[in-house]
């Protein structure tokens, strides 16, 4: 929940939809978990890790706005990619505000910055460029980077961020509400998330699979729950399968005697305890199924399609 005191918030003054986009590992996610409060999307340095949409609500006194983290912008290379770059392009549609996040600790506006910017509409929504990341940069370095991105885009707001540390985040939030219709709230107020548990559980060893890998791994993996059992002593059963294209992806999961599916999934238990609030029990499989990206029975299972 949003709130410290767990009390439900007056009815909104404004909301609205705010859509997220920008290209990989700018750090959209960073951003979305700061401003519900809680962490319902996951992070990895690993790029592409945000796959679907998924909606974070995020509750002030002023009011609620209902952010769209989206998949980062990127030169897809399969069916699954190619959907995610149709799900972030279809974000920027119909929504009330949109945030274009850079990285503002490299070097400058790149290409991928300036393509997500080339399908803003100029007779749409209005349009912040949030410059985050500014905790590993010296302040006058952000200079160039606003000058040249007011040069081809009329942004409404041109917010320099740290998603990580909260620097200049309540700003962001106060100029955003303000921003949004005068509406009641979408969801109760002690909703963080559009997402069910079982997507969020898959996120999450997902998660620890993106951490603890590196290459092509993560991206050619996919996890989907199987069976979830909730008993009646209170503990939750969930059975999980791992997607991987190849037997020496299988071989780098499992590990050396299991050992790294083993520490895998224990964290991720550990995390999904502390989202349930109950003890789990988790069991993982690893299964080799190649070509499961252009798979569409497998990218409806993981909520890509429809």
């Amino acid at each position: 929940m949003n709130e410290t005191d767990g009390a439900a918030l007056p009815a909104a003054r404004r909301c609205g939809i705010v859509a997220v986009v920008g290209r990989t590992n700018v750090g959209k996610s960073t951003l979305v978990n700061a401003l519900v409060g809680e962490k319902i999307t996951i992070v990895s340095p690993s790029p592409q890790t945000t796959r679907n949409r998924i909606s974070g609500v995020c509750n002030r006194p002023e009011g609620q706005m209902v952010l769209l983290d989206t998949p980062g912008f990127h030169k897809p290379m399969h069916r699954m990619n190619e959907r995610m770059v149709d799900t972030a392009a279809e974000s920027m549609r119909e929504v009330d505000l949109i945030f274009v996040v850079v990285d503002a600790s490299g070097p400058g506006l790149g290409p991928g910055d300036r393509h997500v910017i080339s399908l803003l509409s100029r007779d749409g929504p209005p349009v912040f460029l949030i410059l985050n990341k500014i905790d590993l940069v010296p302040k006058p370095s952000l200079l160039p980077i606003l000058e040249a991105s007011s040069k081809i885009f009329p942004f409404a707001e041109m917010i320099p961020i740290s998603a990580m540390n909260g620097e200049n985040v309540d700003r962001l939030t106060h100029l955003a509400l303000a921003r949004l219709p005068e509406a009641d709230r979408l969801f109760p107020a002690d909703q963080p998330t559009d997402r069910s548990e079982r997507f969020l559980v898959a996120e999450i060893l997902r998660e620890k699979i993106c951490t603890h890998t590196r290459e092509e791994v993560p991206h050619e993996t996919a996890v989907i729950i199987e069976s979830w059992t909730e008993r009646e002593d209170g503990l939750v059963k969930i059975d999980a399968i791992v997607l991987v294209e190849k037997e020496n992806q299988k071989a780098i999961l499992i590990g050396r005697e299991g050992s790294m599916l083993k520490a895998m999934a224990t964290e991720a238990r550990l995390d999904i305890e502390k989202m349930l609030a109950c003890k789990v029990f988790l069991k993982v499989w690893v299964r080799v199924t190649p070509g499961w990206r252009e798979s569409p029975s497998v990218l409806k299972q993981i909520g890509l399609v429809e």
